[in-house]
């Protein structure tokens, strides 16, 4: 019996330990590659005149700039590295016109990717501050 319910807790403890060090590996390389490409684009879109493009689609881009920031330093992404891959996408894309199909691209990817974002991201907008 006690052998029984030692392998019955062995196996529970070790369950909840699996999950929480899957939940807590982080993102992939991929991934961050992926997100950081994304923040690019939402910059770049910031960047656009307002006479040029909606100032919903603005803020909402700089709103997604600012949460993808703080979110890959947190993911372990270094500053520097972020702040030089934002701004290798921003060089290629500034100047040039929003991208509706592009951007609706790095929207879907993000919210699939990071749960809660979307909301994150309308705080943000909603708030003024980004």
């Amino acid at each position: 019996m006690l052998i029984k319910n030692f392998i019955k807790y062995f196996s529970i403890l070790s369950l909840f330990i699996l999950i929480n060090f899957s939940a807590s590996a982080g993102m992939s390389d991929s991934d961050k590659s992926k997100t950081m490409e994304c923040t690019g684009i939402y910059y770049a879109n910031s960047m656009i005149p307002q006479g040029e493009l909606e100032l919903e689609k603005i803020v909402h881009s700089f709103a997604a700039k600012k949460y993808l920031n703080s979110y890959l330093i947190e993911a372990g992404v270094n500053e520097e590295k972020l702040n030089k891959e934002v701004l290798k996408v921003v060089d290629v894309r500034y100047g040039k016109p929003y991208e509706e199909k592009t951007t609706k691209e790095c929207d879907n990817f993000i919210f699939k990717l990071i749960p809660g974002s979307k909301d994150e991201i309308k705080k943000i907008a909603e708030s003024g501050i980004y």
